[in-house]
């Protein structure tokens, strides 16, 4: 890696693509930068390209740095995302499943569309990208003449996370920077949410933020809504409300908290369709269930016409069938969350359309915040 100082003649200008984890990487980068600059932050789940045109409108002179985020849904989206606000530095979180059903499920389709980020931003800005994400070896970096920095865990990395743990509402993590390992805490579950911090981490770092101001902005970031937040009800039961979307990788994660989270206790996992998948969308649904009984989950309810491959998956991989069951309507599903036992933990998740948040409203209700 070569660190050049970023250009003091350039505002950064900092667009936010990938699979999973936007809005979360966008509004860590957010919270660092703001901690000395005035910055302008795009605006949470408005990530079409005809939102960037409107946040071309309202950019002004004094801000001091710029974060975006950039959705896409099939190809030439992130070109148009870059005619409006043109970045130079650019993200790609990960190339996972979500739309893939777009691009005839082909993730080199797909990391070819993301990789529009890398031919149409700043040839000598900063590209970033998840060293241990398999997909991200289809993205098209090679004829990248800027600099490139790579972020990671488990593999060889510019800025790599060690020590990782869950601790008392959310992560415990360190990074190497400028030689020097600082510790690291973000308020939010979940391995793969240290990946979008080691985003923001490197670009605080890269753009002179001290560990200090780094550190103050992970914690104080503001969490999307719907995005793993996580909710303690009386009975010691605990809501991990991640209703905001799903995918297989997404929907991996979450399950991984879960039993991260509800470790000694009753874990439930209440899962709905993923949307979007085209021609991959069975198999999905099937490797989800194989990974909901392989990491243990003591009950699965699933809910939606495409879940009900999840359930039958994790039947198949040796769950019984009394800890297993789909639900047709959500009433039904309601009458069994009725009576949960103190010390549940109980993850509810599934593609927006689906609506899981009724899940989490219900539980609310029924169980009072503690």
């Amino acid at each position: 890696m070569n660190k050049k100082p970023f250009p003091s003649n350039q505002r950064p200008t900092i667009a936010v693509t990938g699979s999973a984890g936007k809005t979360t990487t966008k509004s860590m980068i957010a919270s660092i930068l703001r901690q000395r600059w005035t910055i302008y932050e795009s605006r949470d789940v408005n990530n079409a390209f005809i939102n960037t045109e409107k946040s071309a409108k309202r950019l002004r002179d004094t801000h001091q740095a710029v974060v975006v985020e950039f959705g896409i849904v099939y190809f030439g989206h992130i070109i148009k995302h870059c005619g409006f606000i043109k970045p130079n530095i650019g993200v790609i979180t990960n190339i996972g499943t979500a739309h893939i059903g777009n691009f005839g499920g082909d993730v080199t389709k797909l990391a070819a569309a993301k990789s529009e980020l890398i031919q149409h931003m700043d040839q000598s800005g900063i590209f970033l990208f998840n060293a241990d994400d398999e997909n991200s070896k289809h993205l098209l970096i090679d004829s990248f003449p800027g600099t490139i920095i790579k972020v990671g865990i488990n593999k060889r990395a510019d800025y790599r996370a060690e020590k990782v743990e869950y601790t008392e509402g959310g992560m415990n993590f360190r990074v190497k920077l400028k030689g020097t390992y600082f510790p690291f805490h973000i308020p939010i579950y979940g391995v793969h949410n240290i990946y979008n911090a080691l985003f923001a981490i490197a670009i605080g770092d890269l753009l002179g933020f001290s560990s200090e101001e780094i550190s103050r902005g992970l914690e104080q970031y503001n969490k999307p809504v719907m995005r793993m937040n996580t909710i303690k009800l009386t009975n010691n039961i605990t809501v991990i409300d991640d209703t905001f979307s799903a995918n297989v990788d997404a929907m991996k994660a979450a399950i991984d908290v879960l039993t991260n989270v509800g470790k000694d206790q009753i874990k439930i996992a209440v899962l709905g369709d993923m949307k979007g998948l085209g021609v991959i969308s069975q198999e999905a649904h099937m490797e989800v269930g194989s990974y909901a009984a392989k990491k243990k989950v003591d009950y699965l309810y699933t809910i939606g016409e495409l879940a009900l491959t999840i359930s039958q998956a994790a039947l198949k991989q040796g769950m019984s069938p009394e800890s297993v069951i789909h639900f047709e309507q959500k009433e039904n599903l309601f009458k069994a969350l009725t009576n949960l036992s103190p010390g549940t933990t109980i993850l509810v998740k599934g593609t927006r359309k689906t609506r899981m948040e009724d899940v989490v409203i219900y539980l609310i209700a029924r169980y009072n915040q503690a």
